[in-house]
């Protein structure tokens, strides 16, 4: 077919006996391993994918809050996010993710610019992409520095 394009690809996963699999970052030669989890006959000794998903949500977050706040009269100091998820039973899937985000700023942060900037992470893309079954329950608490 000469209409179709070759896909650049990204990243490769290799599975790994017993129930692991070695994730690769072509343009990096970055790696991370995933195992299942022990309650799903996995030995549980590194992320799971659902880990992963529910970290992906948070490193997006973070990542947009600091892209974010480049050009702004404020700086973050730290950001940190703790990271909770919930499964279903049937189908078994990711029902909820839940994460606090405690974010400390520096400079002229007004009540507006926090909450644009809340609104601003909410609206990462991972969010987006998520299925709208999988609730976000994700909390934002800014410390003024």
């Amino acid at each position: 077919m000469a209409n179709e394009t070759v896909p650049h690809w990204n990243y490769t996963v290799s599975y790994q006996d017993p129930l692991r699999t070695l994730n690769t970052h072509l343009a990096s030669g970055e790696t991370v391993i995933t195992d299942a989890p022990t309650d799903n006959h996995g030995l549980g000794q590194a992320f799971s994918p659902t880990d992963l998903l529910s970290t992906s949500l948070a490193a997006c977050v973070l990542t947009i809050l600091g892209i974010h706040t480049q050009d702004k009269p404020y700086t973050i100091r730290r950001m940190e996010a703790k990271v909770a998820k919930t499964m279903a039973a049937s189908p078994r899937r990711v029902a909820a993710i839940e994460i606090q985000f405690e974010i400390e700023v520096s400079g002229e942060a007004s009540d507006r610019d926090l909450a644009v900037l809340e609104r601003a992470g909410r609206a990462c893309p991972v969010a987006k992409s998520l299925h709208p079954d999988l609730e976000q329950r994700l909390t934002f608490v800014f410390q003024r520095a």
